[in-house]
């Protein structure tokens, strides 16, 4: 039997750090962890002992995309502040690159922001991405890449058009 309480103490910072990174809203954010919590609890999926964090955060992925396609978010302006989930910098050149890069990603497509928050932020690999995402393995490298170079684009030309 799964303890939900020590799933809830492990994991739900997690959970609601990738929500915010993909929403940009702490409050929506804070919707999604308490979903995902209460959907582990009502469903009791039979979850494999170490793959609980994916399945929550896959849960979380599904809520949040979910949530984007709603048309009210459409109309929300990318780029919100997000940097609380970056520590906070020891000087501000770093805490301006960081902001950069966060606004940055905040511009990608939605499939490129997940998979860069997942490879990056969360540390999870290529092959349990893809597992997660149900996806193929090339797709998810195919998906890191194409978002790098975006990433790219983009933050060349904030340095341009500042």
């Amino acid at each position: 039997m799964t303890n939900y309480e020590e799933l809830y103490e492990k994991y739900a910072n997690d959970v609601l750090r990738v929500s915010y990174f993909y929403l940009g809203d702490r409050q929506r954010a804070e919707d999604v962890c308490q979903d995902v919590f209460v959907r582990l609890i009502t469903n009791a999926p039979d979850l494999q002992e170490g793959r609980e964090k994916a399945w929550l955060l896959k849960v979380a992925l599904n809520r949040c995309r979910d949530l984007w396609r709603g048309a009210w978010l459409k109309r929300v302006v990318l780029g919100s502040p997000t940097f609380e989930l970056i520590p906070a910098p020891d000087d501000h050149e770093r805490r301006e690159d960081e902001e950069a890069v966060m606004t940055a990603i905040h511009q990608l497509p939605a499939s490129f922001r997940e998979t860069i928050m997942l490879y990056y932020y969360q540390g999870y690999g290529i092959n349990e991405i893809a597992e997660m995402l149900d996806l193929p393995e090339g797709t998810i490298s195919s998906r890191l890449s194409r978002a790098r170079k975006k990433l790219e684009e983009i933050l060349k030309e904030s340095e341009v058009n500042p």
